[in-house]
């Protein structure tokens, strides 16, 4: 509406070279980060919940941590440590000589950044399905003669299909509304081509015009993942879901497989929180005061906690239309619940305060309005979860339950709640993560006076104030990680078999 209001042609606007050139650009970022995602969360999954890799629970909460750094965190430690001149360059240049390093800016960079922060996004449910998945299947290939790697990739990988594209998803969609990491790292894609478009320009009809672009390109990817799911069935046949997995024994090859996890957490976690104990110390140093962090903190855990509560509440019924009553109205509700996921968060954000001052004026500048926000930015993550754990719950248990005499609420609490568990944790803590770290529909919608940790870090940040920014991003994390901890390690409960 915005676009045509403004009285400009979308389409010559769009048939633009440049308009193509962004559109390659940010089709290009995306497909490296969904591939990268998938190449280091399925190993890593696998590795967290199948073998006796040293440490195995540790490095499950570790390599999930990446969900609690915030992109423009993030893009911005990588600027400054691995720039030509950065922080790693003149740490090295004593003992090894190095000079300078390659540029990090542009593609690189947003990639490396994008993938460290988004793989989670296909580890935790992968994790969850693993979990989930009937050991009777894998023992049956084992029995037949297959290895554990034809095993694998006969049996174990084409389960976790939903999951992976689930993640993938939510990957891409990360990718296409990045803002922090890619204006940061200076690689343009839609979102920062919009953003200097409704700063800049007098007349903002030419951002509306390139959002339409972007939930076009958004379009694309739901409707490409849809055609890739198929019509099989992820269910065990029979019971059997309750059993203990086998762990598999690596031999020597676990001591170089922990070491690959190690790997990863230095370049994805100790690296990004090292720089900011740097500036944080150097703060303190110099007398820097930090202000008060207890109320950002409040505020920051409060309304995080009830964007997942939101999210989880309205998800259960759309994943049980979706996996249950698969229908073109199913598909539908679907579709449009990711669109929020794909735009930026500003842009969401705008579109509810329009919506909130010309429909709904007493939500307007209210926590509900932003509660809201968050719910419409991140129902996505927790219906991937829950639609992909409800998938392996065969349906004849439900059955079975409704033949006893149990009633529909009766069957959704006693079986098919329980059994879907560790999706609806997995989904929760990360509905929970993004909104603490949501920035964009914060500063325009949270009431008068409301700031979060994120905000907080914001505004240090972009008055180049590194130790007041430190503070509130260390806090950030380190309170982000305790409920991802504790979700994760509850989610193990589905390993354990019930008594017979």
């Amino acid at each position: 509406m915005r676009a045509a209001a403004g009285g400009i042609d979308a389409w010559a606007l769009l048939a633009r070279p440049r308009t193509a050139l962004i559109l390659a650009r940010t089709l290009g970022l995306v497909g490296a980060v969904s591939v990268g995602a998938i190449v280091i969360a399925v190993p890593v999954a696998w590795l967290t919940t199948r073998s006796d890799v040293p440490l195995r629970r540790v490095w499950a909460v570790v390599s999930a941590l990446p969900l609690v750094l915030p992109s423009f965190v993030f893009g911005f430690v990588v600027s400054v440590a691995l720039s030509p001149r950065g922080m790693l360059q003149q740490l090295l240049e004593g003992p090894f000589g190095i000079r300078e390093f390659p540029s990090v800016f542009g593609f690189p960079g947003a990639a490396l950044t994008l993938v460290l922060l988004s793989y989670p996004y296909v580890l935790l449910p992968v994790q969850a399905s693993l979990r989930r998945m009937d050991p009777a299947l894998e023992d049956a290939s084992r029995n037949l003669g297959n290895g554990a790697l034809a095993t694998f990739r006969k049996i174990t990988l084409p389960m976790l299909r939903p999951a992976m594209a689930a993640g993938t998803l939510l990957v891409a969609l990360y990718t296409l509304s990045d803002f922090g990491a890619v204006s940061l790292l200076r690689f343009e894609t839609f979102t920062w081509a919009i953003f200097v478009q409704y700063e800049s320009a007098f007349d903002r009809s030419i951002a509306a015009a390139l959002s339409l672009a972007l939930v076009a390109v958004a379009l694309f990817i739901l409707v490409g993942e849809s055609l890739t799911r198929g019509r099989a069935r992820y269910h065990a046949p029979g019971p059997g879901g309750g059993r203990r997995v086998a762990i598999v024994r690596l031999g020597w090859m676990r001591w170089p497989a922990a070491g690959g996890l190690a790997v990863l957490a230095l370049a994805a976690l100790v690296l990004p929180i090292a720089v900011l104990l740097v500036w944080l110390t150097r703060g303190i140093a110099a007398g820097v005061e930090f202000g008060d962090l207890w109320e950002p903190l409040r505020n920051s855990t409060y309304v995080s906690a009830l964007a997942a509560f939101g999210a989880a509440l309205s998800s259960i019924p759309v994943a049980a239309l979706l996996v249950r009553y698969p229908s073109r109205f199913a598909w539908l509700v679907e579709r449009v619940s990711y669109i929020g996921f794909a735009l930026p968060g500003m842009a969401v954000a705008i579109g509810l305060v329009f919506f909130g001052v010309n429909f709904a004026r007493p939500l307007y500048q209210t926590l509900g309005l932003l509660i809201l926000a968050y719910v419409v930015l991140f129902f996505p993550t927790m219906l991937g979860a829950v639609r992909s754990a409800l998938l392996q719950v065969n349906p004849r248990l439900e059955e079975a339950a409704r033949i006893l005499g149990r009633t529909p609420v009766q069957t959704l609490l006693s079986v098919t709640l329980p059994l879907v568990k560790p999706g609806i944790f997995a989904g929760a803590a990360l509905v929970f993560l993004l909104t603490m770290k949501e920035l964009p529909a914060t500063l325009i919608l949270g009431p008068i006076g409301f700031t979060t940790l994120a905000t907080q870090t914001w505004s240090a940040a972009s008055e180049a104030f590194f130790a007041r920014a430190a503070a509130p991003a260390l806090l950030t994390i380190g309170v982000s990680s305790l409920p991802l901890a504790f979700l994760l390690l509850r989610g193990r409960s589905s390993e354990i078999a019930p008594p017979r």
